[in-house]
C-alpha cells in the first residue's frame, strides 16, 4: 500500500470522500487544501460516458476561459513571408519555417507552450509531427491551431488570453486546468462554468445515458 506524506492526510482529514460538493463547494476546498509553496494549477478530471474506440465519440476542441489561466505562454507559430510578419506583429514568441522544423528536429527544441500553423507550412510540419504529436504541441485544424494568415492575431490573443485545448484520452477521460489557486472564487467558478457549457454543447449525438459519469476538482500537489 502506498505510503501517504503527513500534508495528504492532514488534507485528507478536512473532506469526506464519500459526500458530493457542489461547485462552489469544491473549488473552495481545492483552494483552502492547496499546501504547496508556488501557485497550484487547479484542474477538472472527468469520467465521461463516451467510447474512446469510435471515432464519432472523440472529445477535442478549444475553450476560452472567461477568467484566463493564469499563465505566461510561449507560442510558436510556423509560417514564413506574409504570414510571418503577421504572426511577429501580433506577439508571437517564435516565428519561423525550415529553420524552426530543422532545430526541432536535429536538436529537440520544445521551448514553446502552444504551436500555430498557417495552412501552407502544414507539409513540412507534418515532418514532426512524431515530436510534437505526443506532447501535445502539433497545429490542428479541429484545435483551432492551424489558421489562415489573416486569423494568426485572434488566435495568438486568444491563446495568451486563456486558451484551453481539451481532449479525451483513450479510457474516456477529460483533463482540463482552470486557473491558480491564487485565483478568486468566482474567478474559477467563470472558468468551470465554461468548461462544463462546452462540454454539454460538444456531447457526442450517439452517447446514450449519463454523460458525465464522475467530476473530480483537484489542485497540482
Amino acid at each position: 500500500m502506498a505510503q501517504h506524506g503527513k500534508k495528504y492526510l492532514e488534507s485528507a482529514r478536512q473532506f469526506d470522500s464519500e459526500k458530493l460538493y457542489d461547485p462552489a463547494e469544491a473549488l473552495g476546498l481545492v483552494k483552502q487544501l492547496a499546501t504547496a509553496k508556488f501557485d497550484e494549477t487547479v484542474e477538472v478530471h472527468m469520467r465521461l460516458g463516451i467510447d474512446a474506440r469510435q471515432a464519432d465519440q472523440q472529445m477535442r476542441g478549444v475553450i476560452l476561459m472567461p477568467a484566463g489561466l493564469g499563465k505566461t505562454v510561449r507560442i510558436l507559430v510556423f509560417a514564413e513571408g506574409e504570414a510571418a510578419r503577421l504572426a511577429n506583429e501580433a506577439g508571437a514568441d517564435i516565428v519561423g519555417g525550415d529553420d524552426i522544423i530543422e532545430r526541432i528536429q536535429t536538436q529537440n527544441f520544445l521551448d514553446f507552450d502552444i504551436a500555430i500553423g498557417v495552412p501552407e507550412m502544414m507539409g513540412k510540419v507534418g515532418r514532426i509531427a512524431r515530436i510534437l504529436g505526443p506532447r501535445g504541441l502539433m497545429p490542428s485544424p479541429k484545435a483551432g491551431t492551424v489558421v489562415q494568415a489573416q486569423d494568426l492575431a485572434r488566435v495568438i490573443e486568444e491563446s495568451r488570453a486563456g486558451r484551453a485545448e481539451y481532449r479525451n484520452d483513450k479510457t474516456g477521460n477529460l483533463h482540463v486546468a482552470i486557473g491558480k489557486v491564487s485565483f478568486t472564487p468566482d474567478a474559477l467558478q467563470q472558468n468551470f462554468n465554461a468548461l462544463m457549457e462546452e462540454i454539454r454543447r460538444v456531447r457526442p449525438a450517439s452517447v446514450k445515458g449519463i454523460f458525465v459519469r464522475k467530476l473530480v476538482v483537484t489542485s497540482t500537489m
